[in-house]
């Protein structure tokens, strides 16, 4: 039987299947549900900054033909409240990744260590959340304020420091190696993109918040090509992310270099146990085309 373990930055997985931030990574409990039920080989939290934050008033989300738009607006209990539910989380004996958010260099590090003390295995800084001010697509695309902020949290923690960054930049491929020069571990590529929806029947944005980020399978070949291109400039791992919802888009994402994936959407379109779903067709695909080991696929379209 074909192996589908793998390793980022020292994390080790049994299989390379991650749920993404934002997606039933509320609670403690839903985190449970997600490698119990779900069979992911790791989880990110639900992005989590220094206060409470109530978020976006409704209608904050809609559903497209082939994606989803949504304009949450990065509600979270805080960090002081966030601990017990991390505690609850590593229960499962699997890896959690604290995703966080900030507008400062400081707070980012605060955060950081504090996800650091209540067991996370790894943090991840969310800089490009599309529908969030202050703490959106702005801290994100200017590569000297990322290398600021991953100067001070690798100042702070131990564990892991993975950088999930947009497509909307200007130039990704720079912003990579930044994130590298800088002392990231690892890098998550990629968030939603900015997106909106008008109502034609009353001229009028859907959303109360105007803008949302778009998800689902209309971004898949996106975040592919990200993967692409960052991973031929960088040495560190990439995480791919955006629109998988089946072992051949994640294939896809390990042939583009990615050494995981994460799945959010995807457990919308196939139901919390979308993990297993895929993970045991990438296998499939494995077995059938005489591929032992994961490590095998990652990359192999890069030569091109």
């Amino acid at each position: 039987m074909p192996s589908s373990r793998t390793e980022i930055a020292g994390i080790e997985m049994q299989n390379p299947t991650i749920l993404a931030s934002g997606i039933l990574g509320q609670t403690g409990e839903s985190i449970l549900r997600v490698f119990k039920e779900g069979g992911a080989g790791c989880a990110v939290t639900k992005s989590i900054g220094i206060e409470p934050r109530d978020g976006h008033g409704n209608p904050c989300a809609l559903e497209l033909d082939n994606s989803l738009i949504n304009a949450m607006g990065l509600p979270n209990p805080g960090i002081d409240a966030f601990g017990d539910e991390i505690k609850i989380a590593l229960k499962s004996g699997k890896p959690v990744i604290g995703s966080i958010f900030a507008s400062t260099p400081e707070d980012f590090a605060t955060l950081a260590g504090k996800m650091e003390d209540f067991g996370a295995h790894a943090v991840e800084l969310n800089l490009s959340c599309p529908h969030a001010e202050k703490y959106g697509l702005e801290v994100g695309t200017d590569p000297g304020r990322v290398g600021d902020i991953l100067a001070a949290v690798k100042s702070k923690v131990k564990i892991p420091v993975f950088s999930k960054i947009s497509a909307m930049v200007p130039d990704i491929r720079g912003l990579a190696k930044t994130i590298e020069a800088s002392g990231g571990d690892g890098i998550v590529a990629i968030n939603t993109l900015k997106a909106m929806k008008i109502e034609p029947e009353i001229g009028k944005p859907v959303l109360r918040n105007v803008y949302g980020g778009l998800s689902g399978p209309a971004i898949k070949p996106v975040g592919v090509m990200c993967v692409f291109e960052i991973s031929r400039e960088v040495k560190i791992p990439v995480i791919g992310v955006g629109g998988i919802t089946t072992g051949a888009d994640a294939i896809e994402y390990f042939m583009a270099g990615a050494s995981a994936i994460q799945i959010g959407s995807g457990v919308h379109y196939r139901g919390i146990d979308v993990f297993k779903k895929v993970n045991a067709e990438i296998i499939k695909f494995m077995e059938a085309h005489g591929y032992d080991d994961l490590s095998q696929l990652i990359g192999m379209a890069r030569g091109v």
